[in-house]
């Protein structure tokens, strides 16, 4: 016994939408960045080499969150080779969480130590505010016998 199956499909019941590449002006006005940013990041080494059409760059989706986890970098105080290394630094198989953990604890070090060399700036700062020397000789001779290197100003 034969039977007859209606295969015809109706596409307008579902959305199949394959997203079309992007200029570089359409990824820089959708991230909030310069075309000349991305193109700085490119020659980087921070982002890939994006597919050209017709000489102009092409870049699918996952570029804007590249550049998302790029700029969360930025922000955070990284430095240009440290979201290289954050990048490209590590074996494809370290998850990223581990790569932003490990750089995170160095640069929380790193802000460790300039709060306190902040503290030390603020401490000699509001001295000189009270300095009542009357030139660069007294000025001098207190800070030397004060005996500390960041000294005592008038």
């Amino acid at each position: 016994m034969s039977r007859a199956y209606d295969l015809n499909l109706t596409l307008s019941q579902e959305v199949f939408s394959v997203p079309l590449p992007m200029t570089i002006g359409q990824v820089a006005k959708q991230i909030g960045l310069r075309a000349s940013a991305i193109r700085f990041y490119e020659k980087s080494g921070l982002l890939p080499k994006p597919l050209r059409s017709g000489g102009q760059r092409r870049y699918d989706s996952a570029i804007l969150e590249r550049l998302a986890v790029l700029e969360r970098a930025k922000d955070c105080g990284f430095t240009l080779e440290e979201v290289r290394r954050l990048f490209n630094g590590f074996r494809r198989d370290v998850p990223l969480s581990e790569r932003w953990q490990g750089l995170a604890r160095k640069k929380i070090a790193e802000l460790d130590a300039l709060t306190q060399r902040i503290a030390v700036m603020k401490e000699l700062l509001e001295r000189a505010q009270k300095c009542r020397c009357i030139d660069f000789h007294e000025c001098g001779r207190r800070i030397l016998g004060s005996g500390s290197k960041g000294g005592r100003s008038g």
